[in-house]
């Protein structure tokens, strides 16, 4: 398992627009990719689940990342996140 934790930089926080990029990347992936913010988490699959945290910018989320590919899920998603997020 591998995770990290990254502090939301987008003025809107993880909206509509970034939340589906967010899993359709997460989608890439064989291995589970879950966002944790405050006790809550979601998968990053999971479109609405996403939107259902409530990520505003400023707020640092967790992202743990398990499975087959977590090494090549760990870079992307990371990449993903510090591109778009």
């Amino acid at each position: 398992m591998k995770t990290f934790e990254y502090t939301i930089q987008d003025s809107l926080g993880i909206h509509a627009r970034p939340a589906g990029a967010l899993a359709k990347e997460a989608k890439k992936y064989e291995s589970k990719i879950v966002i944790g913010k405050e006790g809550k988490t979601a998968e990053a699959t999971k479109l609405m689940a996403l939107m259902g945290l409530g990520v505003k910018c400023g707020q640092k989320v967790e992202i743990e990342i398990s499975g087959s590919d977590e090494e090549a899920a760990f870079q992307g998603i990371k990449a993903f996140f510090e591109a778009n997020l």
